[in-house]
């Protein structure tokens, strides 16, 4: 089959768009299918990328990259998003190209860059399948970027709802990772939403080699880590990410737990690195930021730490909670978006109320001290992934 896709982002970007569309086409490589992923060019952030490259042409076997110029998305000196301009490129290439079936990861976002509903117009002029995937809460991570008045707030959010409604309801069919999320891109006036499983994970990745004596230091260069608790946080350093809960509530954990038993682990990158180091490099010796890691890093990175922490209210399904649970190790997370699909409180992981210090920390305590507790629910998330594959 020849398969079309256009996505938001791809590689060197990490986040869950891109590693899921990594995925995806690893796989589809595999099974023999002929690929075109279109995705915005990278070679203006080659300061920040330098690897970019990598990523363009010829990338797998059957797998090709075709990148369209690109302007800044959101200020953000790490993304890009396609240009107005580029869309007659993409038409061009899809023609060329003659998929049998197209799909597109995050259309509202591409929306903003084409100002066109993608491919839609193209696929229902030759007659072909075009589908969406739902990956982020857009709407929700406006107010962590433009505060609002309570009314002025109300009213964009009414007026994007609608906007993104009919973005995704032009498509065949709307795809969703979560229970949470379908639920809530139904509520949104999505009807073509469909929920399966659809993301997944390469668990060959996942193995227990992955678990070495002094990872951190020979790996990373870190002394010491290896003979603490180590609290990895894995994901984008910005605002939607929940981080200005996470650097109120985590120094009191410095008053009732001796901080030099714990390693705090930052994997990622973003505006909020050095806000996030100055706020817990004074009550832990321990915090080390490893910037971005590739995506095959992750595995071991995660084997070798103890707890996976995310503060993020706004997760679709969180892809990390899944890699972590592959990992074999239990997640702390808000009882609060996608996640609760993933995890059973007190089972594989622990849930807490969201924007609840108090309930963070005695949550977070009780994992730290309790390293059977750990293990326990690291071995039941790793067999509830199982079927992940």
């Amino acid at each position: 089959m020849k398969i079309a896709m256009i996505s938001s982002g791809f590689l060197p970007v990490v986040d869950g768009v891109t590693v899921t569309v990594l995925q995806r086409l690893q796989r589809l490589s595999r099974l023999g299918h002929q690929v075109m992923l279109i995705c915005p060019d990278y070679s203006a952030l080659a300061a920040i990328y330098p690897n970019w490259q990598t990523y363009t042409g010829a990338f797998l076997p059957n797998v090709e990259i075709v990148n369209l110029a690109s302007t800044p998305f959101m200020d953000l000196e790490f993304e890009r998003n396609v240009s107005p301009a580029s869309y007659p490129i993409l038409v061009e290439k899809l023609r060329h190209f003659q998929p049998d079936v197209i799909h597109v990861d995050e259309p509202e976002r591409l929306f903003l860059g084409f100002l066109k509903i993608p491919a839609v117009a193209y696929a229902k002029q030759h007659g072909i399948l075009c589908t969406s995937f739902f990956h982020t809460n857009f709407i929700d991570y406006g107010e962590d970027y433009i505060p609002l008045p309570p009314i002025a707030k109300q009213m964009t959010q009414w007026a994007v709802t609608r906007l993104f409604a009919w973005i995704y309801n032009a498509y065949d069919a709307t795809l969703v990772a979560s229970a949470v999320t379908h639920r809530r891109v139904r509520q949104m006036g999505i009807g073509n939403a469909i929920h399966r499983e659809f993301l997944g994970l390469d668990l060959g990745q996942f193995h227990p080699g992955l678990k070495q004596p002094d990872f951190f230091e020979h790996t990373y260069g870190l002394a010491g880590v290896d003979r603490t608790t180590k609290l990895i946080f894995l994901g984008r350093l910005t605002p939607d990410k929940g981080w200005s809960f996470t650097l109120d509530a985590l120094p009191t954990l410095a008053t009732t737990v001796d901080p030099t038993t714990l390693s705090i682990l930052i994997a990622g990158d973003g505006e909020l690195r050095q806000a996030i180091i100055a706020a817990l490099q004074p009550h832990f010796p321990h915090v080390h930021c490893l910037g971005r890691l590739a995506p095959a890093a992750i595995p071991a990175l995660l084997s070798n730490s103890d707890l996976h922490i995310t503060t993020s209210q706004k997760e679709t399904r969180g892809l990390t909670v899944l890699e972590a649970m592959a990992a074999a190790i239990p997640v702390l997370a808000p009882w609060a978006g996608g996640v609760v699909d993933s995890i059973q409180d007190g089972w594989n992981g622990s849930l807490f109320e969201p924007n609840n210090a108090i309930d963070f920390l005695a949550k977070l305590q009780r994992l730290i001290e309790q390293p059977t507790l750990r293990k326990q629910m690291g071995e039941r998330g790793k067999a509830g992934v199982a079927h992940w594959g």
